[in-house]
């Protein structure tokens, strides 16, 4: 006689530690003041990574702040990220707000890279690794390369 013996694994409990870079990630989203912000995000997570896209397909860092502040804020930046850092007011990272902008410079001294900032240290991007993503702006890895950070004018 053949007998099966079924066994459940759903019975442990899993918990996501509330200090995790996820977990912040998410809970920076879930403090976003613009509802409408935060459906643009979602509707753009995970959208590969294309130089000089500018739709589903895939976009880049600068389209996706271009779109984003143009949907959202109502305001036309420059299409490419270089240009969009001159046309921000400076600021500190501690006096950001809920769609500023940040400028990285990866390859040597002219921005070469942007995203938009959400609050408590988060910010949303289209990474060349990983496409539309919320990130920690106080990573290391962006610290070193932050170079500008500001308001549009």
């Amino acid at each position: 006689m053949f007998s099966l013996i079924l066994t459940a694994c759903g019975s442990k409990k899993y918990t996501v530690k509330s200090d995790t870079k996820a977990s912040k990630a998410a809970d920076a989203m879930a403090n976003l003041k613009s509802k409408q912000l935060y459906k643009f995000i979602i509707d753009w997570t995970g959208v590969k990574y294309r130089f000089g896209g500018l739709d589903k397909n895939g976009i880049d860092c600068s389209g996706f702040a271009f779109l984003l502040e143009k949907e959202i804020y109502g305001v036309t930046l420059p299409r490419i990220s270089r240009d969009q850092a001159k046309a921000v007011n400076k600021k500190s990272i501690g006096n950001l707000k809920e769609g500023d902008l940040v400028f990285f410079s990866f390859g040597g001294n002219n921005v070469d890279h942007v995203g938009v900032y959400l609050n408590n240290g988060f910010f949303v991007h289209a990474s060349t690794n990983r496409g539309v993503i919320v990130d920690d702006l106080n990573l290391p890895a962006y610290q070193r390369v932050l170079v500008k950070s500001g308001s549009v004018n």
